[in-house]
């Protein structure tokens, strides 16, 4: 296995700073129990790729708020999320696509995190790393269209993102994500998570079935790892942008049954 192709993995699509509900609260919904969703971007992404899925969860009542992971680092991914837990009211539902499991795996630990999503995305064991977890699948073909720079930075090709990323979305959408991609350092993929949230806390996952950067063999393997409450959605790697209102409505089921324990 190349290089490259041990990094494949992540992702998601285009740019912003730290979203939270636009909704003002005398008219939201009212919400027994957990209110507060923080959502986290994988790589190449920032936190519009849940544009559509925070207006949805908005319309539900929820207080939204979608970090800007800088993807410098693990440890800097997750300063982050943490930052935005901690402007939260009350108990979180925290949710990560793609590279952000590893990064909802480590954060998840903070007090006021009650559950667990998990997008498309990597979910670690105690002491792996983005490496470590893919290696006991065939790496999606979507890694062969990582480039690095002579930073250390990893960008994903046009026609990576075209045919393996986001291939399920209109060409015009797709072409936005080529032009606002957000590289990835690779130091990132070989960082390991101690302390895996999912071991303590509830968790939840959807499996992308027609993804072509995470072997959906992996996502189904590592789901019943972590006993989670599972649903597959026909979808590229991106199942936020494609498929919000199934997205975003699992997330309220998420809610849901937190409030009712």
């Amino acid at each position: 296995m190349t290089t490259l192709h041990q990094f494949a993995l992540c992702a998601v699509i285009a740019p912003i700073t730290l979203f939270s509900s636009g909704v003002h609260p005398k008219n939201r919904p009212a919400l027994n129990g957990v209110k507060n969703v923080v959502l986290v971007h994988g790589a190449f992404a920032d936190g519009t790729s849940w544009a559509a899925v925070i207006s949805r969860l908005q319309e539900k009542g929820y207080h939204v708020a979608a970090v800007q992971n800088p993807l410098t680092s693990l440890e800097d991914d997750v300063a982050a999320t943490k930052r935005a837990i901690a402007l939260m009211d009350g108990p979180v539902l925290l949710v990560g696509h793609s590279w952000a499991g590893m990064v909802i795996s480590a954060a998840g630990n903070d007090a006021k995190v009650a559950g667990l999503v998990y997008v498309a995305a990597l979910i670690p064991d105690e002491g792996q790393s983005v490496v470590d977890v893919n290696a006991p699948f065939p790496p999606g073909p979507g890694g062969a269209e990582f480039r690095p720079d002579a930073e250390g930075f990893l960008s994903m090709t046009a026609k990576g993102i075209h045919e393996d990323f986001a291939q399920d979305l209109p060409e015009a959408q797709r072409n936005v994500l080529v032009a606002t991609q957000t590289p990835w350092a690779a130091a990132a993929t070989v960082q390991p998570v101690h302390n895996v949230a999912w071991k303590t806390k509830p968790s939840w996952c959807i499996v992308a079935t027609e993804d072509r950067m995470i072997n959906p063999d992996l996502e189904r393997a590592t789901a019943k790892m972590i006993n989670a409450t599972t649903i597959e959605l026909e979808s590229s790697h991106v199942p936020m942008v494609s498929q919000p209102d199934a997205v975003a409505n699992f997330i309220d089921q998420a809610a849901n049954r937190l409030s009712a324990n």
